[in-house]
């Protein structure tokens, strides 16, 4: 908190709390937009507007211009007005006196500092405060760096706005080091501005006019003057290591040029070109270029190969899957692969089903994601090493990507890690998305939506230094039976596609998706089953309803898992059922009593490491250090052999979890009960390692009735109780089969 902040906050909900369409700000001495919003309605009420707006626009402009052009200590301004000065320097970080509104000498400084900053001190000079500053005051915008800002990148910004700010459609921009959306358009109404661009028609969008411009003003080697420091400056913001800000364009420019042209796949001139000036100041760079790969929706047949062969194209993006209760059918059709690959093309799968928005990115989205693309890829016979995009297909804001995107693509590699994906992991988004959960080191090449040029994740970020695939353009190619509707892609050879295929094996039918419809029947078949052998509902252990529910809500995970192991998908259904459905009071006793344990080991840890200061934690009656926990009922002991002779074989590619730490178990034990995708994911691995300890064969899809029973006898452990076991679940097992196998021969 700070307390000037404070300060400014109590101003504002004192002087104009009460003003229609002024709203009380919380007083928490924190900057924020609500605080800024309020400052710009206290303004406009204090200049006379009648209809107050969070935006410092036009109107607002124009009036504090026609009334206060200079506002410093000579100019008699009404102290309020001052006081809102005072009030938005302390939200920027500078001494604005004691909000008193007097405009004495800190206030003077503050202003003063405030322009250097903005890099405007010689266009606004002196300490008055003018309109084109007072908008700047309150924004968010920082004129310092932060954290990452780059020195170079605000040299710049504070350049163009002591080169243009005084322009009528020129506001001042960020000097925080960050090429942004704001920083790309105010570049763009620079080159306007050279041009000779009428001032009503500057507006910073990549038009006819700007283009036009771009073409006649190439820069090279001897070249100088404005348009050398506006093509410099543009190779910063897009993080050319190097280059330097200059006025001159000489021989060490020529050769980071080189290398930026060979970077996004350009001719390597050296110069300054309309398509080089493009790539640098518009994500989709020049849009009549024809690259060497395409994505689209429609199936290739023989004469669409044909075309886009003819049209210079190499590699074709396809899709896995269609997008659910649609009808649209995207997906690459039965034979088609062949029909690509013996027209002399290649292809790259592509995953999405929606994708569209904020909201469908999560872990359990990611994972079942994961589940259905793997199934897909293998469906199809894409070879080992194959790469597999994955759609962020919306304007998605920084802070999605740290709150769900990022998540996301975590539980995407972590399911490709824990089904030994012999697949790639690839991205589909704007740049900066590709690039930031590239650095997490989730994916391994990025696919460019280049071509939404207005996204804010394109507007002012660099090209990912992984890129595969540039989006730029959408173009009809063909005629007759080859006309073909693409989006044109300029191919980096980061990736290079396929063209042969596995063989696609025509063995027994995986599973699919549980239809809600059959809900109540399996819901009767089981009770009647329990209830034969002797297990009745009781008050203290859940319904056999509620029990289904449970398992029904990840159905997506069983199913996904039973495909991307090839093994039955009852074979998971059946213990998760049984184990859920039996837990009782005693399941619960032990659970806390493992909890109790690792509490005391945890602070008797911290007590050794303070140096045994203080009496010693006393040790928890009972002693209890693993239980069976969570929807499988798994024990972590259990799950940290299976899982480590699982990564051992290359069914996963999982680290092997070190089982004599404490750290670990526990660890593995609160996953076990609190995350039902961790438990449930355990579950084949125990069939796995079970298979191997009792020496039968590790199951797959077409296993006899005595297989299946050793294996779910070995989840309980071995004995005749653990046989007992095995008989009863397999009635289980049988009641899924009876809805599952119908479900999918029909598919």
């Amino acid at each position: 908190m700070d307390e000037m902040v404070l300060r400014a906050q109590r101003f504002i909900n004192s002087v104009y709390g009460s003003v229609p369409g002024i709203n009380k700000v919380a007083e928490d001495g924190i900057t924020g937009w609500s605080t800024m919003y309020a400052l710009t309605r206290c303004l406009q009420h204090q200049l006379g507007i009648t209809t107050l707006s969070d935006n410092f626009g036009p109107t607002t402009m124009a009036t504090l211009t026609a009334q206060w052009p200079s506002i410093n200590r000579g100019t008699g301004a009404p102290a309020n007005l001052v006081r809102i000065i005072q009030s938005g320097l302390y939200c920027k970080g500078y001494d604005g006196g004691e909000i008193d509104g007097i405009y004495n000498d800190r206030v003077s400084a503050g202003v003063s500092k405030l322009k250097a900053d903005a890099g405007v001190g010689g266009l606004f000079a002196g300490d008055a405060m003018v309109p084109k500053l007072f908008k700047a005051l309150l924004t968010m915008d920082a004129y310092v760096p932060v954290s990452g800002g780059a020195g170079d990148v605000r040299g710049v910004q504070q350049w163009l706005n002591g080169r243009y700010a005084h322009r009528p459609n020129f506001f001042i921009i960020p000097c925080d080091g960050h090429f942004s959306r704001d920083v790309q358009k105010a570049l763009l109404k620079a080159l306007q501005y050279e041009f000779g661009t009428p001032e009503a028609q500057v507006d910073g969008v990549f038009g006819p006019m700007t283009q036009a411009g771009l073409r006649a003003n190439e820069v090279a080697v001897g070249s100088a003057g404005v348009f050398v420091q506006l093509f410099t400056g543009a190779m910063i913001f897009n993080r050319r290591n190097g280059v330097a800000f200059s006025s001159s364009f000489g021989s060490e420019l020529q050769t980071q040029v080189r290398d930026f042209q060979s970077f996004v796949k350009l001719a390597t001139t050296g110069r300054g070109d309309y398509q080089t000036w493009a790539s640098l100041v518009v994500s989709h760079g020049d849009t009549t270029r024809r690259g060497t790969a395409c994505d689209c929706v429609t199936e290739i047949t023989t004469a669409r190969a044909q075309a886009l062969k003819a049209a210079g194209y190499a590699i074709v993006g396809r899709y896995l899957t269609n997008v659910p209760n649609t009808s649209l059918n995207k997906k690459i059709q039965p034979g088609e692969l062949a029909v690509i690959s013996g027209g002399g093309l290649r292809v790259f799968p592509i995953y999405q089903t929606y994708g569209g928005s904020v909201t469908y990115f999560n872990p359990a989205q990611g994972a079942a994601d994961a589940l259905a693309a793997l199934d897909a890829a293998r469906g199809y016979g894409f070879k080992r090493g194959t790469r597999i995009y994955f759609a962020v297909d919306f304007d998605a804001l920084d802070s999605d990507v740290t709150s769900n995107i990022i998540p996301h693509f975590r539980a995407i590699k972590t399911r490709f890690g824990q089904y030994a994906s012999e697949y790639q992991i690839g991205i589909y988004g704007p740049r900066n998305v590709c690039s930031r959960v590239a650095r997490e080191g989730l994916t391994t090449a990025s696919f460019v939506s280049d071509m939404s040029s207005g996204f804010s994740g394109n507007l002012g970020f660099p090209m990912p230094e992984d890129w595969a695939f540039d989006q730029i353009s959408t173009i009809t190619v063909g005629s007759g039976d080859g006309r073909i509707e693409i989006d044109n892609n300029i191919a980096s050879g980061r990736d290079s596609g396929q063209n042969t295929f596995d063989a696609v094996s025509g063995g027994p039918k995986l599973d699919v998706a549980f239809d809600a419809a059959n809900r109540g029947a399996l819901i009767a078949d089981l009770a009647a089953y329990l209830e034969g052998i002797g297990y009745p509902e009781r008050p203290w252990q859940l319904s056999n309803a509620d029990t289904v529910d449970r398992l029904l809500n990840h159905d997506g995970l069983f199913t996904g898992l039973a495909r991307a192991f090839r093994i039955r998908k009852a074979l998971l259904q059946a213990p998760a059922f049984f184990e859920t459905r039996m837990s009782g009071p005693d399941d619960a006793l032990a659970e806390a009593a493992v909890t109790n344990w690792y509490t005391y080991k945890i602070a008797y840890e911290a007590w050794e490491e303070a140096g045994k200061v203080g009496p010693e934690p006393t040790v928890p009656i009972p002693v209890q250090e693993d239980s069976s926990t969570g929807i499988g009922q798994i024990r972590a002991g259990s799950a940290i052999s299976a899982r480590n002779y699982c990564a051992r074989q290359g069914i996963t590619e999982e680290a092997v979890l070190d089982d004599s730490d404490w750290h670990v178990m526990w660890d593995v034990w609160k996953k076990l009960k609190n995350d039902n995708e961790y438990n449930i994911s355990t579950i084949p691995l125990l069939h796995f390692w079970g298979a191997a300890d009792i020496g039968v064969a590790r199951p797959g899809l077409a296993d006899s009735d005595d297989l299946t029973r050793r294996v779910i006898a070995r989840y309980n452990g071995t004995g005749t109780e653990a046989d007992q076991y095995g008989v009863e679940v397999l009635g289980i097992y049988r009641v899924f089969e009876k809805y599952n196998a119908p479900a999918r021969n029909l598919s």
